[in-house]
């Protein structure tokens, strides 16, 4: 991943906060609001989301993410995150990137883990930002290292230019990454647009028993 990053910051937005709306089968189920922040070479997100309709009828519950750590010219490099979930379900994951040993400390249920930690390798929010700094111009595919603080996985996405979709944000000519996966694997789809430095408009999980999550972006405020 750290090989297809781009080489500058510059022209970066420096503040972003984005709106989601979350749906499951096609009924909403969640809200998500989120705001990066980057100032001298440090950078935090904070990630909010609240269940809404029938889903909070049933089980009212919010969870944060939060990913801080340095910004190079390659990119996010985050030192740590964290998601808390609150309410009945109130489990906590927290991941420690120590890259001067090259180790990721992962601590959950009371337990703790390492493992080595590869060059470039993101948490599960920081990796929807790092999209910002990728040269996507000649790449086929994606590789990337991704943790969620409960467990540290690779993935592979296909690169497919020129898709347009319809968001409450009018149709955007987006840039598709669709993941490479076995078929008792869930699938997961992106679209960034490259008009508004590829932030991702749209994200499509489908598990393997068929259950079909979408979260598509509502609002987007980029302030350089």
């Amino acid at each position: 991943m750290a090989m297809a990053a781009a080489a500058t910051l510059a022209g970066t937005p420096r503040s972003i906060s984005a709106n989601y709306n979350v749906s499951l089968n096609g009924l909403p189920v969640a809200v998500i609001n989120e705001h990066f922040e980057s100032q001298d070479n440090a950078y935090r997100i904070i990630s909010e989301s609240n269940t809404v309709g029938v889903a909070a009828l049933f089980r009212k519950q919010s969870a944060t993410l939060v990913s801080s750590g340095r910004l190079l010219k390659t990119g996010l490099r985050p030192e740590r995150f964290e998601g808390h979930n609150r309410g009945k379900d109130s489990r906590q994951a927290v991941a420690v990137f120590d890259w001067p040993t090259q180790r990721l400390t992962l601590s959950y249920d009371d337990k703790t883990e390492t493992a080595a930690l590869a060059p470039g390798t993101q948490d599960r929010i920081s990796l929807m930002y790092q999209f910002m700094f990728f040269d996507f111009g000649k790449l086929k595919q994606l590789d990337v290292t991704m943790t969620n603080g409960r467990k540290l996985e690779q993935y592979r996405y296909a690169v497919i230019p020129d898709a347009e979709i319809d968001t409450p944000l009018g149709r955007i000519k987006s840039l598709h990454l669709v993941k490479q996966r076995e078929s008792d694997e869930a699938a997961t789809e992106i679209w960034l647009s490259p008009r508004h430095h590829f932030f991702p408009v749209k994200v499509l999980i489908v598990e393997a028993d068929g259950s079909r999550y979408e979260q598509v972006l509502t609002r987007l405020d980029l302030k350089p």
